[in-house]
């Protein structure tokens, strides 16, 4: 296994919604995630994001806890709603203190902060404008970015534009960002946000030559199911969907034209603007950060699916004619029933690095799991241990090949709220002592995960 190097950001991830609670504090104005879990798709039982973890008045005890497990960095995103009042842009000062406060208590500790600007949590405000699918919408994006980039760009090095870009696309209403009453056009909404990004970096080019920008899709390897070749049409076609088209866009500056022509065949097409176009063609990042969970097996479909075929952010997709994903019987299945492969990890990062030839930096990687709380007051989570030892061994492998990599931030730093799963599917390396719907102490507790990340951290990798 290669080496990791010297300046290697380990680190772990959250998201402002499913982190921070507080939804009526600090100035903070409404989110379609604010009210998720009232929606008739939502399941009955799980909790949802008013309360989450309490980071918002935990902040300070939770950073102690990155220090001490040695974190390198910290991913983390910046609420919009948090920052921005309303449609006029008005400025939320007690969000800027809130987040101002973060990232100084993180530079204290010497972690690295590593901003994404959205991570799903849309201001309610965004529909008066007639929501996502707008120019309205990319103006306000481009302004809120701005605000960011103004008050905290000499702070912080690293941005990340759009969490999971792709997925407001191939599963908008299942994580939230598309509200389920509407319908939209999945490839239109795909480019008013792809323009809206672009605006984004444009805009982090005038006023942080400094700093380093990227786009955080969730990425993976696909499979050919079988040998048959449409089999392996259809990989070819779910690889443009799954992953190439959002990649391309911004790393190249167009669309590439089997995405186009497969979007005729679909009956779809994309409103574009030569302006847009334009825009699209000048923002080009300075490295890519991906998520990755596991990968994809891809078949021709014989016949249509049923619409209620379960569908999340890595199951379910199928395009009638294109391609379907389907399960793969020789990858072991969490607990959550998310495929595990990390080989497949280790082959996705050399496919990104050989396309785009960037540096990779990994914003999401994990396993959710049900841990339990002991009466000792331990977690122990060896399933977790077990998952990282093996991804981070084959990221070392990938490093040998020759990709080139600036850090590793897993899913998730503590226990936060899972879409549809609420907080009974734990990501952390640190519990947080609460249910479904009894807060109880909110107490966090290291687990076992935590002791052993830390000694990977503290010996670069070499201690796995």
């Amino acid at each position: 296994m290669g080496k990791f190097p010297k300046d290697f950001l380990w680190g772990a991830s959250t998201s402002a919604y499913q982190i921070e609670g507080a939804i009526n504090q600090g100035g903070k104005v409404p989110s379609i995630m604010d009210k998720f879990d009232e929606q008739a798709s939502y399941p009955k039982g799980i909790t949802g994001f008013k309360i989450a973890s309490d980071h918002y008045n935990h902040w300070k005890e939770d950073v102690a806890l990155m220090a001490e497990m040695g974190f390198k960095s910290y991913r983390f995103s910046i609420s919009w709603p948090r920052i921005i009042k309303n449609v006029q842009g008005d400025i939320n000062e007690e969000g800027i203190k809130f987040y101002d406060d973060l990232i100084d208590e993180l530079l204290k500790n010497k972690i690295e902060p590593v901003v994404t600007i959205f991570h799903f949590d849309t201001p309610d405000f965004i529909q008066e404008v007639g929501g996502a699918c707008t120019n309205e919408f990319t103006n306000l994006f481009e302004h809120y970015s701005e605000v960011l980039f103004k008050k905290f760009g000499k702070k912080v090095k690293y941005w990340l534009t759009i969490n999971e870009l792709n997925m407001f696309a191939l599963a908008g209403q299942v994580i939230g960002v598309v509200p389920s009453d509407k319908k939209v056009n999945p490839w239109q909404l795909m480019h008013h946000l792809n323009v809206a990004q672009a605006k984004s970096i444009r805009k982090f080019r005038e006023i942080c030559p400094n700093g380093k920008i990227g786009p955080a899709p969730n990425i993976s390897s696909v499979y050919s199911n079988t040998n048959k070749p449409e089999d392996y049409t259809a990989k070819l076609n779910m690889d443009i969907v799954r992953n190439w088209v959002y990649l391309d866009i911004v790393c190249r500056g167009e669309y590439s034209s089997f995405f186009m022509n497969g979007l005729k065949k679909m009956g779809l097409e994309i409103e574009t603007t030569k302006e847009e176009l334009e825009i699209l063609k000048n923002s080009k990042p300075d490295f890519i950060a991906f998520n990755y969970y596991a990968t994809m097996t891809a078949q021709m479909p014989e016949k249509q699916k049923a619409e209620n075929v379960k569908k999340d952010q890595q199951s379910g997709l199928t395009i009638p004619g294109f391609g379907e994903a389907v399960k793969n019987d020789k990858l072991q299945k969490t607990q959550f029933g998310w495929e595990i492969d990390p080989v497949g990890f280790r082959n996705t990062l050399r496919e990104v690095y050989d396309r785009y030839n960037l540096p990779i930096m990994i914003t999401e990687n994990g396993i959710g799991a049900k841990d339990v709380l002991e009466k000792n007051a331990e977690i122990h989570d060896d399933y977790r241990i077990d998952y990282y030892q093996k991804h981070i061994q084959q990221m070392g492998l990938a490093i040998e090949d020759g990709v080139e990599m600036i850090g590793y931030m897993p899913w998730s730093a503590i226990d936060l709220v899972s879409t549809h799963e609420g907080i009974s599917k734990r990501y952390g390396f640190v519990y947080v002592n609460r249910d479904e719907f009894d807060l109880k102490d909110m107490k966090r507790i290291k687990k076992d995960s935590f002791y052993w990340y830390k000694d990977v951290i503290k010996t670069n990798g070499e201690k796995i």
